[in-house]
C-alpha cells in the first residue's frame, strides 16, 4: 500500500486493512498492517512529522492469495488505529514508552495525481492453470 498522507501531530500512525465482503454482510479479514509515521524511512532513525506536510507511507502487507468469488467486494479500510491488534500512538512525538500525554491527530489523505496513494493487487487471470502441490 502506498499512501500519501500529512497530519496536524508530530508522530501518528496509518494502517491498512484489506478486507473481503461476503455477501450479504459478511467481511473477511484478508490482510492487515501499519506504519508508525517517525519510522516511515527505516527503523535506524526516527524523522517526525512537519504537520501539514504530504508525505508518501509504505504500507507492507503480507503476501497473500484469494479468490474473490462472484458477487464479492474488495474493501481497503484505512485508519490511524487498529487496536488492539496494534499499540495506540499517543500521536505527540515524544519519546516511545516514555510518552506523558496523547493527543488526537488529524490526518489527511491525498488521492490525487500529485500524491497517487495505491493498493498494488496483482491479478492471476482465470484462465491460469492450477499449481500441483508435492506430496
Amino acid at each position: 500500500m502506498k499512501l500519501w498522507a500529512s497530519s496536524d501531530a508530530l508522530d501518528t500512525d496509518f494502517t491498512a486493512k484489506l478486507v473481503d465482503m461476503y455477501p450479504p454482510n459478511v467481511d473477511l479479514n484478508v490482510a492487515d498492517s501499519i506504519v508508525r509515521a517517525r519510522y516511515r524511512n527505516g527503523f535506524a532513525k526516527a524523522e517526525l512529522l512537519k504537520p501539514g506536510q504530504p508525505y508518501e507511507f509504505t504500507i507492507e502487507m503480507y503476501p497473500t492469495s484469494l479468490v474473490f468469488a462472484k458477487g464479492h467486494r474488495i474493501r481497503l479500510d484505512i485508519s490511524s488505529s487498529n487496536f488492539p491488534r496494534f499499540d495506540v500512538n499517543p500521536n505527540t512525538g515524544e519519546a516511545l514508552n516514555d510518552n506523558r500525554r496523547t493527543q488526537i491527530a488529524h490526518n489527511t489523505l491525498y488521492l490525487d495525481a500529485q500524491h497517487p496513494s495505491q493498493i498494488i493487487l496483482p491479478v492471476i487471470p482465470a484462465t491460469a492453470a492450477p499449481v500441483a502441490l508435492p506430496r
